[in-house]
């Protein structure tokens, strides 16, 4: 009788054990959290991105493993409008899938998923995203553009702008980006001659255009032009970053190319367009080479009360497509520069993620820096001290965005 006992526990205790060992196995591991950041796991071929959410960028770790949600695709961009986050798939000139997310839970949740086609600049305006899908061969003069409205997440209309009338030069207008500006959209554009296997080449190296059109229709309205700087932007790049009081600022890279030669004789550097009007203000010019010692920007982040984050490289490192991994404070009313202290060496910096999150307060920014050593990590600015401080480790992948969701 004791040994039915015995042997009847020990079978309870087993049950009992394997049930837990079961309940651990099924453990939900996801991270919760209003911030989503996009992690490209690390593995020997190109693999889909995660989206994980986090509770805070100043502190703790994130990872890969059980965690987030994978996409499908192996190149995704991401914007996040009307607090919702779309992750578009570069379909690498084939349609691609939008999938749209809203926070539920402190989790992403799946809104909807539909394809259109490939775009090379998009952003929000108004309740919409505007995409626009730009073509590099002169025999195509048609830029397509889409409105996605981010309360029904479907294409509302859209419609074709013709890229060869911009400058009617010979050479075609390539946007380096979208940017709403009141009720317009200003396209900031590159001339590229659009032939011959000649990239981005282009005969018109110094001179910048804005092409701005009225919107929902995205009928051209003008072509506003300097002759003091290259293009503005850079390749899926926003050059232009609109400040509190209506002004807008654009950064030229200097970075315009011909025969594989940089060809421009005009300097890195910020000009400006005032509020209420749609000309260069010629009172304007900040010579980014000169206030950084030598460098040329390549790409920024606004976070309020005129005060960017910037990438930036020394002149004689430039390429085109290259993203700078000195990060600095760019104030762009006292014109001043000063590089943010704290950072890794830029020996040690592998890739920093060009689409990062300011809560626009003026100070603040979390940018993504993925180290040579192998790890990845959130880096919080602090514009008014002009430092950086290690904040949410990344584990199992490299940082490709940080967005947020209320």
């Amino acid at each position: 009788m004791k040994l039915k006992s015995t042997a009847a526990a020990m079978l309870a205790m087993l049950a009992i054990g394997l049930n837990a060992c079961k309940k651990d196995s099924e453990k939900d591991t996801r991270t919760r959290g209003p911030y989503v950041l996009a992690v490209t796991p690390v593995a020997a071929t190109a693999v889909a991105d995660y989206l994980i959410n986090a509770g805070s960028l100043d502190e703790g770790s994130i990872t890969t493993e059980k965690n987030g949600v994978e996409q499908d695709g192996t190149y995704r961009y991401y914007v996040t409008h009307n607090n919702r986050f779309f992750s578009m798939l570069y379909g690498q000139g084939n349609p691609g899938a939008v999938t749209t997310y809203d926070l539920s839970d402190g989790r992403l949740n799946k809104l909807s998923n539909f394809q259109t086609e490939t775009v090379q600049a998009f952003a929000p305006v108004n309740d919409d995203i505007l995409l626009v899908k730009i073509p590099r061969a002169i025999t195509n003069p048609l830029a397509n553009w889409y409105r996605v409205n981010t309360n029904s997440l479907l294409i509302s209309s859209e419609g074709t702008v013709n890229v060869q009338d911009l400058n009617k030069n010979g050479e075609s207008g390539f946007f380096s980006w979208i940017k709403q500006v009141g009720n317009k959209v200003y396209a900031p554009y590159f001339s590229i001659k659009a032939c011959c296997n000649a990239a981005f080449d282009t005969n018109f190296p110094d001179q910048a255009w804005i092409a701005v059109y009225s919107y929902p229709d995205m009928k051209l309205e003008k072509v506003i032009t300097d002759n003091r700087t290259s293009f503005i932007g850079r390749y899926f790049t926003d050059g232009l970053g609109l400040t509190e009081n209506g002004d807008v600022y654009a950064f030229s890279s200097s970075v315009a190319m011909n025969n594989k030669e940089f060809t421009s004789t005009k300097p890195s550097a910020i000009t400006r367009i005032k509020a209420g009007t749609t000309e260069f203000d010629k009172s304007y010019f900040l010579n980014f080479e000169n206030v950084s010692g030598g460098m040329v920007i390549t790409n920024w982040l606004y976070i309020g009360n005129n005060n960017f984050v910037v990438n930036a490289i020394p002149k004689a490192e430039r390429g085109q497509f290259l993203v700078g991994n000195r990060i600095g404070i760019l104030n762009v009313a006292d014109q001043t520069f000063k590089l943010a202290a704290g950072m890794p060496e830029a020996s040690q910096i592998n890739s920093i993620s060009s689409n990062n999150y300011s809560p626009k307060d003026g100070r603040t920014a979390y940018i993504g820096l993925n180290l040579k050593d192998g790890t990845s990590y959130v880096y919080k600015i602090d514009a008014v001290n002009a430092t950086a401080t290690r904040g949410l480790k990344v584990e199992g992948g490299t940082i490709a965005a940080i967005q947020h969701l209320r």
